[in-house]
Protein backbone atom coordinates (compact mmCIF):
# COMPACT_ATOMS: atom_id res chain seq x y z
CA UNK A 1 0.00 0.00 0.00
CA UNK A 2 2.82 2.41 0.86
CA UNK A 3 4.47 1.96 -2.56
CA UNK A 4 1.16 2.50 -4.34
CA UNK A 5 0.44 5.67 -2.36
CA UNK A 6 3.89 7.10 -3.03
CA UNK A 7 3.66 6.39 -6.77
CA UNK A 8 0.17 7.87 -7.09
CA UNK A 9 1.01 10.96 -5.00
CA UNK A 10 4.19 11.56 -7.01
CA UNK A 11 2.21 11.23 -10.25
CA UNK A 12 -0.46 13.60 -8.90
CA UNK A 13 2.01 16.36 -8.03
CA UNK A 14 3.96 15.91 -11.25
CA UNK A 15 0.86 16.21 -13.42
CA UNK A 16 -0.68 19.12 -11.51
CA UNK A 17 2.67 20.88 -11.22
CA UNK A 18 3.27 20.61 -14.97
CA UNK A 19 -0.07 22.22 -15.75
CA UNK A 20 -2.06 19.15 -16.79
CA UNK A 21 -5.83 19.73 -16.60
CA UNK A 22 -7.44 18.35 -13.46
CA UNK A 23 -9.71 16.05 -15.51
CA UNK A 24 -6.74 14.54 -17.35
CA UNK A 25 -4.89 14.21 -14.04
CA UNK A 26 -7.77 12.21 -12.56
CA UNK A 27 -7.97 9.97 -15.63
CA UNK A 28 -4.20 9.50 -15.62
CA UNK A 29 -4.12 8.54 -11.94
CA UNK A 30 -6.92 6.04 -12.46
CA UNK A 31 -5.16 4.55 -15.47
CA UNK A 32 -1.86 4.28 -13.56
CA UNK A 33 -3.52 2.67 -10.54
CA UNK A 34 -5.37 -0.02 -12.50
CA UNK A 35 -2.63 -0.77 -15.06
CA UNK A 36 0.24 -1.00 -12.58
CA UNK A 37 -1.40 -2.44 -9.47
CA UNK A 38 -4.19 -4.71 -10.80
CA UNK A 39 -4.70 -7.16 -13.67
CA UNK A 40 -8.04 -5.65 -14.75
CA UNK A 41 -8.38 -4.37 -18.37
CA UNK A 42 -8.13 -0.62 -17.83
CA UNK A 43 -9.70 0.43 -21.16
CA UNK A 44 -12.99 -1.35 -20.44
CA UNK A 45 -13.27 0.19 -16.99
CA UNK A 46 -12.53 3.69 -18.30
CA UNK A 47 -15.06 3.46 -21.12
CA UNK A 48 -17.92 2.20 -18.95
CA UNK A 49 -17.20 4.51 -16.02
CA UNK A 50 -16.76 7.71 -18.01
CA UNK A 51 -19.99 6.95 -19.89
CA UNK A 52 -21.97 6.15 -16.74
CA UNK A 53 -20.76 9.39 -15.11
CA UNK A 54 -21.89 11.43 -18.11
CA UNK A 55 -25.60 10.63 -18.30
CA UNK A 56 -26.59 10.95 -14.63
CA UNK A 57 -30.00 12.62 -14.36
CA UNK A 58 -28.89 14.49 -11.24
CA UNK A 59 -26.26 16.27 -13.33
CA UNK A 60 -29.02 17.96 -15.34
CA UNK A 61 -29.45 20.46 -12.50
CA UNK A 62 -25.83 21.55 -12.81
CA UNK A 63 -25.91 23.43 -16.16
CA UNK A 64 -29.33 24.87 -15.31
CA UNK A 65 -28.15 26.48 -12.08
CA UNK A 66 -24.95 27.65 -13.81
CA UNK A 67 -27.07 29.20 -16.59
CA UNK A 68 -29.26 30.94 -14.03
CA UNK A 69 -26.18 32.44 -12.39
CA UNK A 70 -24.71 33.51 -15.75
CA UNK A 71 -27.93 35.31 -16.70
CA UNK A 72 -28.15 37.13 -13.37
CA UNK A 73 -24.43 37.96 -13.51
CA UNK A 74 -25.18 40.03 -16.62
CA UNK A 75 -28.29 41.69 -15.21
CA UNK A 76 -28.61 44.76 -12.93
CA UNK A 77 -29.56 42.58 -9.97
CA UNK A 78 -26.57 43.60 -7.81
CA UNK A 79 -27.24 47.31 -8.42
CA UNK A 80 -30.90 46.92 -7.40
CA UNK A 81 -29.83 44.92 -4.37
CA UNK A 82 -27.43 47.64 -3.18
CA UNK A 83 -30.15 50.27 -3.61
CA UNK A 84 -32.66 48.18 -1.65
CA UNK A 85 -30.33 47.21 1.20
CA UNK A 86 -28.34 50.37 1.87
CA UNK A 87 -31.09 52.43 3.60
CA UNK A 88 -31.54 49.71 6.23
CA UNK A 89 -27.80 49.47 7.00
CA UNK A 90 -27.11 53.12 7.83
CA UNK A 91 -27.75 52.86 11.61
CA UNK A 92 -26.05 49.50 12.21
CA UNK A 93 -22.41 49.58 13.45
CA UNK A 94 -20.37 49.06 10.31
CA UNK A 95 -23.08 50.70 8.22
CA UNK A 96 -22.84 50.06 4.48
CA UNK A 97 -20.12 47.43 4.88
CA UNK A 98 -22.98 45.12 5.81
CA UNK A 99 -24.26 45.40 2.23
CA UNK A 100 -21.25 43.29 1.19
CA UNK A 101 -22.16 40.56 3.68
CA UNK A 102 -25.93 40.53 3.19
CA UNK A 103 -25.69 41.27 -0.53
CA UNK A 104 -23.25 38.41 -1.13
CA UNK A 105 -25.51 36.09 0.87
CA UNK A 106 -28.54 37.03 -1.23
CA UNK A 107 -26.69 36.88 -4.54
CA UNK A 108 -25.18 33.51 -3.53
CA UNK A 109 -28.72 32.20 -3.14
CA UNK A 110 -29.43 32.85 -6.81
CA UNK A 111 -26.03 32.32 -8.45
CA UNK A 112 -24.54 29.23 -6.79
CA UNK A 113 -21.03 30.43 -7.62
CA UNK A 114 -18.42 32.01 -5.36
CA UNK A 115 -16.50 33.66 -8.21
CA UNK A 116 -19.67 35.09 -9.80
CA UNK A 117 -20.80 36.47 -6.43
CA UNK A 118 -17.40 38.06 -5.79
CA UNK A 119 -17.14 39.60 -9.27
CA UNK A 120 -20.70 40.92 -9.41
CA UNK A 121 -20.81 42.41 -5.93
CA UNK A 122 -17.22 43.68 -6.15
CA UNK A 123 -17.84 45.66 -9.32
CA UNK A 124 -20.85 47.25 -7.67
CA UNK A 125 -19.80 47.93 -4.07
CA UNK A 126 -16.03 48.61 -4.20
CA UNK A 127 -16.31 51.94 -6.11
CA UNK A 128 -19.34 53.06 -4.08
CA UNK A 129 -17.92 52.20 -0.64
CA UNK A 130 -14.51 53.64 -1.57
CA UNK A 131 -16.16 56.87 -2.68
CA UNK A 132 -17.94 57.10 0.67
CA UNK A 133 -14.66 56.72 2.58
CA UNK A 134 -14.97 53.22 4.03
CA UNK A 135 -11.84 51.34 5.08
CA UNK A 136 -10.31 49.73 1.98
CA UNK A 137 -8.90 46.83 3.98
CA UNK A 138 -12.33 45.91 5.31
CA UNK A 139 -14.08 46.42 1.97
CA UNK A 140 -11.82 43.78 0.39
CA UNK A 141 -12.01 41.48 3.41
CA UNK A 142 -15.81 41.46 3.58
CA UNK A 143 -16.08 40.83 -0.16
CA UNK A 144 -13.50 38.02 -0.23
CA UNK A 145 -15.01 36.28 2.79
CA UNK A 146 -18.71 36.82 2.08
CA UNK A 147 -18.46 35.81 -1.58
CA UNK A 148 -17.47 32.30 -0.49
CA UNK A 149 -21.10 31.87 0.60
CA UNK A 150 -21.81 31.09 -3.05
CA UNK A 151 -20.36 27.64 -2.39
CA UNK A 152 -22.62 26.93 0.57
CA UNK A 153 -25.98 28.68 0.29
CA UNK A 154 -28.21 26.72 -2.11
CA UNK A 155 -28.36 26.36 -5.02
CA UNK A 156 -24.65 25.53 -4.69
CA UNK A 157 -22.79 24.05 -7.65
CA UNK A 158 -20.24 22.34 -5.43
CA UNK A 159 -23.00 20.70 -3.36
CA UNK A 160 -24.40 19.20 -6.57
CA UNK A 161 -20.91 17.89 -7.40
CA UNK A 162 -20.57 16.37 -3.92
CA UNK A 163 -24.05 14.82 -4.12
CA UNK A 164 -23.30 13.16 -7.48
CA UNK A 165 -19.84 11.99 -6.36
CA UNK A 166 -21.16 10.45 -3.11
CA UNK A 167 -24.65 9.38 -4.23
CA UNK A 168 -26.38 11.68 -1.74
CA UNK A 169 -29.63 13.60 -2.13
CA UNK A 170 -29.15 17.03 -3.72
CA UNK A 171 -32.33 18.32 -2.07
CA UNK A 172 -31.18 17.24 1.41
CA UNK A 173 -27.76 18.83 0.88
CA UNK A 174 -29.40 22.05 -0.28
CA UNK A 175 -31.51 22.16 2.86
CA UNK A 176 -28.48 21.33 5.01
CA UNK A 177 -26.65 24.39 3.68
CA UNK A 178 -29.30 26.95 4.69
CA UNK A 179 -28.66 27.33 8.44
CA UNK A 180 -24.82 27.12 8.18
CA UNK A 181 -25.00 29.84 5.52
CA UNK A 182 -27.08 32.06 7.80
CA UNK A 183 -24.68 31.27 10.66
CA UNK A 184 -21.69 32.50 8.65
CA UNK A 185 -23.55 35.66 7.60
CA UNK A 186 -24.27 36.32 11.31
CA UNK A 187 -20.62 35.74 12.27
CA UNK A 188 -19.40 38.11 9.56
CA UNK A 189 -21.93 40.79 10.55
CA UNK A 190 -21.02 40.43 14.24
CA UNK A 191 -17.32 40.87 13.40
CA UNK A 192 -18.12 44.05 11.45
CA UNK A 193 -20.04 45.45 14.40
CA UNK A 194 -17.20 44.61 16.79
CA UNK A 195 -14.58 46.13 14.48
CA UNK A 196 -16.65 49.30 14.05
CA UNK A 197 -17.10 49.58 17.82
CA UNK A 198 -13.32 49.31 18.30
CA UNK A 199 -12.50 51.69 15.40
CA UNK A 200 -15.27 54.33 15.31
CA UNK A 201 -13.02 56.92 13.65
CA UNK A 202 -12.52 54.67 10.60
CA UNK A 203 -16.26 54.37 9.86
CA UNK A 204 -17.80 57.26 7.85
CA UNK A 205 -20.79 59.01 9.39
CA UNK A 206 -24.26 57.86 8.41
CA UNK A 207 -26.14 59.55 5.60
CA UNK A 208 -29.12 61.71 6.37
CA UNK A 209 -31.87 59.76 8.10
CA UNK A 210 -34.23 58.12 5.62
CA UNK A 211 -37.96 57.93 6.28
CA UNK A 212 -39.62 54.56 6.67
CA UNK A 213 -41.63 55.17 3.54
CA UNK A 214 -38.47 55.85 1.50
CA UNK A 215 -36.83 52.69 2.87
CA UNK A 216 -39.83 50.60 1.87
CA UNK A 217 -39.95 52.23 -1.57
CA UNK A 218 -36.31 51.40 -2.22
CA UNK A 219 -36.77 47.88 -0.84
CA UNK A 220 -39.20 47.11 -3.65
CA UNK A 221 -36.14 46.51 -5.82
CA UNK A 222 -35.43 43.43 -3.68
CA UNK A 223 -38.78 41.81 -4.51
CA UNK A 224 -37.72 40.16 -7.83
CA UNK A 225 -34.66 38.57 -6.28
CA UNK A 226 -36.52 37.39 -3.19
CA UNK A 227 -39.19 35.93 -5.47
CA UNK A 228 -36.52 34.03 -7.35
CA UNK A 229 -35.02 32.64 -4.14
CA UNK A 230 -38.43 31.57 -2.84
CA UNK A 231 -39.37 30.10 -6.21
CA UNK A 232 -36.25 27.94 -6.43
CA UNK A 233 -35.50 26.94 -2.82
CA UNK A 234 -39.11 27.02 -1.60
CA UNK A 235 -40.30 24.68 -4.33
CA UNK A 236 -37.64 22.13 -3.32
CA UNK A 237 -38.38 22.32 0.41
CA UNK A 238 -42.15 22.17 -0.15
CA UNK A 239 -41.73 19.04 -2.25
CA UNK A 240 -43.27 20.73 -5.30
CA UNK A 241 -40.19 20.26 -7.47
CA UNK A 242 -36.98 18.25 -7.60
CA UNK A 243 -33.69 20.20 -7.71
CA UNK A 244 -33.54 19.67 -11.48
CA UNK A 245 -37.08 20.97 -11.98
CA UNK A 246 -36.42 23.90 -9.63
CA UNK A 247 -33.30 24.73 -11.64
CA UNK A 248 -35.38 24.92 -14.81
CA UNK A 249 -37.85 27.20 -13.04
CA UNK A 250 -34.92 29.36 -11.89
CA UNK A 251 -33.64 29.74 -15.46
CA UNK A 252 -37.06 30.83 -16.72
CA UNK A 253 -37.52 33.30 -13.85
CA UNK A 254 -34.02 34.74 -14.31
CA UNK A 255 -34.67 35.24 -18.04
CA UNK A 256 -37.91 37.05 -17.19
CA UNK A 257 -36.14 39.24 -14.61
CA UNK A 258 -33.31 40.08 -17.00
CA UNK A 259 -35.83 40.94 -19.72
CA UNK A 260 -37.84 43.23 -17.47
CA UNK A 261 -34.82 45.17 -16.19
CA UNK A 262 -33.52 45.64 -19.73
CA UNK A 263 -30.38 43.49 -19.37
CA UNK A 264 -31.47 40.71 -21.75
CA UNK A 265 -30.56 41.01 -25.41
CA UNK A 266 -29.18 38.61 -27.97
CA UNK A 267 -25.57 39.42 -27.09
CA UNK A 268 -26.02 38.90 -23.32
CA UNK A 269 -28.11 35.77 -23.92
CA UNK A 270 -25.39 34.18 -26.08
CA UNK A 271 -22.66 35.23 -23.63
CA UNK A 272 -24.58 33.59 -20.77
CA UNK A 273 -25.20 30.45 -22.84
CA UNK A 274 -21.54 30.11 -23.88
CA UNK A 275 -20.36 30.75 -20.32
CA UNK A 276 -22.71 27.99 -19.16
CA UNK A 277 -21.40 25.56 -21.78
CA UNK A 278 -17.77 26.20 -20.86
CA UNK A 279 -18.29 25.86 -17.10
CA UNK A 280 -20.62 22.85 -17.38
CA UNK A 281 -18.26 20.98 -19.70
CA UNK A 282 -15.32 21.65 -17.42
CA UNK A 283 -17.16 20.37 -14.33
CA UNK A 284 -18.66 17.37 -16.16
CA UNK A 285 -15.25 16.41 -17.51
CA UNK A 286 -13.78 16.59 -13.99
CA UNK A 287 -16.65 14.47 -12.63
CA UNK A 288 -16.09 11.84 -15.35
CA UNK A 289 -12.40 11.69 -14.42
CA UNK A 290 -13.31 11.51 -10.74
CA UNK A 291 -15.72 8.65 -11.37
CA UNK A 292 -13.00 6.67 -13.14
CA UNK A 293 -10.51 7.42 -10.35
CA UNK A 294 -13.07 6.29 -7.76
CA UNK A 295 -13.52 3.00 -9.61
CA UNK A 296 -9.76 2.62 -9.92
CA UNK A 297 -9.29 3.19 -6.20
CA UNK A 298 -11.92 0.54 -5.54
CA UNK A 299 -10.07 -2.00 -7.70
CA UNK A 300 -6.73 -1.24 -6.03
CA UNK A 301 -8.41 -1.47 -2.57
CA UNK A 302 -6.35 1.56 -1.49
CA UNK A 303 -9.21 3.47 0.23
CA UNK A 304 -10.23 0.46 2.30
CA UNK A 305 -6.67 -0.27 3.34
CA UNK A 306 -6.05 3.38 4.14
CA UNK A 307 -9.24 3.50 6.21
CA UNK A 308 -8.17 0.35 8.05
CA UNK A 309 -4.73 1.83 8.69
CA UNK A 310 -6.25 5.01 10.11
CA UNK A 311 -8.61 2.84 12.13
CA UNK A 312 -5.62 1.19 13.80
CA UNK A 313 -4.54 4.67 14.99
CA UNK A 314 -7.75 4.79 17.06
CA UNK A 315 -8.46 8.42 16.19
CA UNK A 316 -11.59 9.90 17.67
CA UNK A 317 -14.02 11.57 15.22
CA UNK A 318 -12.85 14.95 16.58
CA UNK A 319 -9.18 14.18 15.90
CA UNK A 320 -10.05 12.79 12.47
CA UNK A 321 -11.94 15.97 11.56
CA UNK A 322 -9.07 18.14 12.86
CA UNK A 323 -6.60 16.22 10.68
CA UNK A 324 -8.92 16.38 7.66
CA UNK A 325 -9.45 20.13 8.15
CA UNK A 326 -5.72 20.76 8.04
CA UNK A 327 -5.38 18.45 5.03
CA UNK A 328 -8.18 20.16 3.07
CA UNK A 329 -6.88 23.66 3.85
CA UNK A 330 -3.41 22.72 2.58
CA UNK A 331 -4.85 21.03 -0.51
CA UNK A 332 -7.11 24.01 -1.14
CA UNK A 333 -4.05 26.26 -1.33
CA UNK A 334 -3.21 24.61 -4.66
CA UNK A 335 -6.54 23.41 -6.13
CA UNK A 336 -10.00 24.88 -6.72
CA UNK A 337 -12.92 23.70 -4.59
CA UNK A 338 -14.51 21.30 -7.07
CA UNK A 339 -11.14 19.61 -7.70
CA UNK A 340 -10.60 19.19 -3.95
CA UNK A 341 -13.98 17.49 -3.59
CA UNK A 342 -13.61 15.07 -6.51
CA UNK A 343 -9.95 14.28 -5.79
CA UNK A 344 -10.53 13.29 -2.18
CA UNK A 345 -13.97 11.68 -2.23
CA UNK A 346 -12.84 8.17 -3.15
CA UNK A 347 -10.18 8.04 -0.44
CA UNK A 348 -11.94 9.95 2.35
CA UNK A 349 -15.44 8.48 2.35
CA UNK A 350 -14.56 4.99 3.68
CA UNK A 351 -12.78 6.42 6.72
CA UNK A 352 -15.51 9.03 7.28
CA UNK A 353 -18.21 6.35 7.18
CA UNK A 354 -16.10 4.10 9.42
CA UNK A 355 -15.95 6.94 11.98
CA UNK A 356 -19.76 7.12 11.96
CA UNK A 357 -19.90 10.66 10.51
CA UNK A 358 -23.12 11.55 8.69
CA UNK A 359 -22.37 12.14 4.99
CA UNK A 360 -24.82 15.04 4.67
CA UNK A 361 -23.10 16.76 7.61
CA UNK A 362 -19.69 15.91 6.14
CA UNK A 363 -20.68 17.48 2.82
CA UNK A 364 -21.47 20.82 4.50
CA UNK A 365 -18.31 20.59 6.63
CA UNK A 366 -16.26 19.95 3.48
CA UNK A 367 -17.80 22.90 1.64
CA UNK A 368 -17.06 25.30 4.53
CA UNK A 369 -13.43 24.14 4.61
CA UNK A 370 -13.24 24.53 0.83
CA UNK A 371 -14.70 28.04 1.29
CA UNK A 372 -11.71 28.81 3.48
CA UNK A 373 -9.37 27.76 0.67
CA UNK A 374 -11.02 30.30 -1.67
CA UNK A 375 -9.28 33.08 0.27
CA UNK A 376 -5.88 31.44 0.83
CA UNK A 377 -2.98 32.02 -1.58
CA UNK A 378 -1.60 30.91 -3.96
CA UNK A 379 -4.81 29.52 -5.55
CA UNK A 380 -7.59 31.48 -3.87
CA UNK A 381 -10.05 32.23 -6.65
CA UNK A 382 -11.79 35.05 -4.80
CA UNK A 383 -8.40 36.67 -4.30
CA UNK A 384 -7.77 36.49 -8.05
CA UNK A 385 -11.17 38.01 -8.80
CA UNK A 386 -10.58 40.94 -6.43
CA UNK A 387 -7.06 41.42 -7.74
CA UNK A 388 -8.50 41.69 -11.26
CA UNK A 389 -11.07 44.27 -10.11
CA UNK A 390 -8.78 46.41 -7.93
CA UNK A 391 -5.26 45.75 -9.27
CA UNK A 392 -3.97 45.32 -5.71
CA UNK A 393 -1.35 42.81 -4.58
CA UNK A 394 -2.86 39.39 -3.90
CA UNK A 395 -1.08 39.10 -0.53
CA UNK A 396 -2.61 42.41 0.54
CA UNK A 397 -6.07 41.06 -0.32
CA UNK A 398 -5.29 37.80 1.49
CA UNK A 399 -4.35 39.73 4.66
CA UNK A 400 -7.64 41.63 4.45
CA UNK A 401 -9.52 38.31 4.19
CA UNK A 402 -7.65 36.63 7.07
CA UNK A 403 -10.22 37.48 9.82
CA UNK A 404 -12.95 35.89 7.72
CA UNK A 405 -10.81 32.77 7.31
CA UNK A 406 -10.78 32.40 11.10
CA UNK A 407 -14.52 33.14 11.30
CA UNK A 408 -15.17 30.24 8.91
CA UNK A 409 -12.90 28.07 11.05
CA UNK A 410 -15.10 29.07 14.00
CA UNK A 411 -18.08 28.01 11.88
CA UNK A 412 -16.53 24.56 11.46
CA UNK A 413 -16.12 24.32 15.24
CA UNK A 414 -19.75 25.38 15.80
CA UNK A 415 -21.26 22.81 13.40
CA UNK A 416 -19.04 20.17 15.03
CA UNK A 417 -20.30 21.07 18.51
CA UNK A 418 -23.90 21.54 17.33
CA UNK A 419 -24.44 19.27 14.30
CA UNK A 420 -28.17 20.09 14.39
CA UNK A 421 -27.26 23.36 12.64
CA UNK A 422 -26.67 21.20 9.57
CA UNK A 423 -29.01 18.26 10.07
CA UNK A 424 -32.22 19.91 11.33
CA UNK A 425 -33.70 20.98 7.99
CA UNK A 426 -32.79 17.77 6.07
CA UNK A 427 -34.29 15.66 8.87
CA UNK A 428 -37.42 17.83 8.94
CA UNK A 429 -37.67 17.45 5.18
CA UNK A 430 -37.41 13.64 5.46
CA UNK A 431 -40.09 13.51 8.15
CA UNK A 432 -42.65 15.41 6.07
Amino acid sequence: MLLMMMVLLLALFLMLGSGVWVAFTLLGLGWLGISQFTSIPVGDVMASDVWSASYSWELTALPMFIWMGEILFRSRLAEDMFTGLSPWMQRIPGRLLHTNVVGCGLFAAVSGSSAATCATMGKMTIPELTRRGYDQHLILGTLAGSATLGLLIPPSIILIVFAVATDQSIARLFMAGVFPGLMLISLFAAYLMFWSWRNPSRVPPADERTTLGEKIRRSRKLIPMMGLIVGVIGSIYAGLASPTEAAAVGVVLSLVLARFNGALNWSSFMAAAMGTVRTSCMISFILAGASFLTAAMGFTRLPGELASWIGTMDLSPVMLLAALTLFFIILGCFLDGISVVVLTTAIMLPMVEAAGIDLIWFGIYLVIVVEMSQITPPVGFNLFVLQGITGKNILQIARAALPFFFLMLLGVVLISLFPQIVTYLPDAMSNR
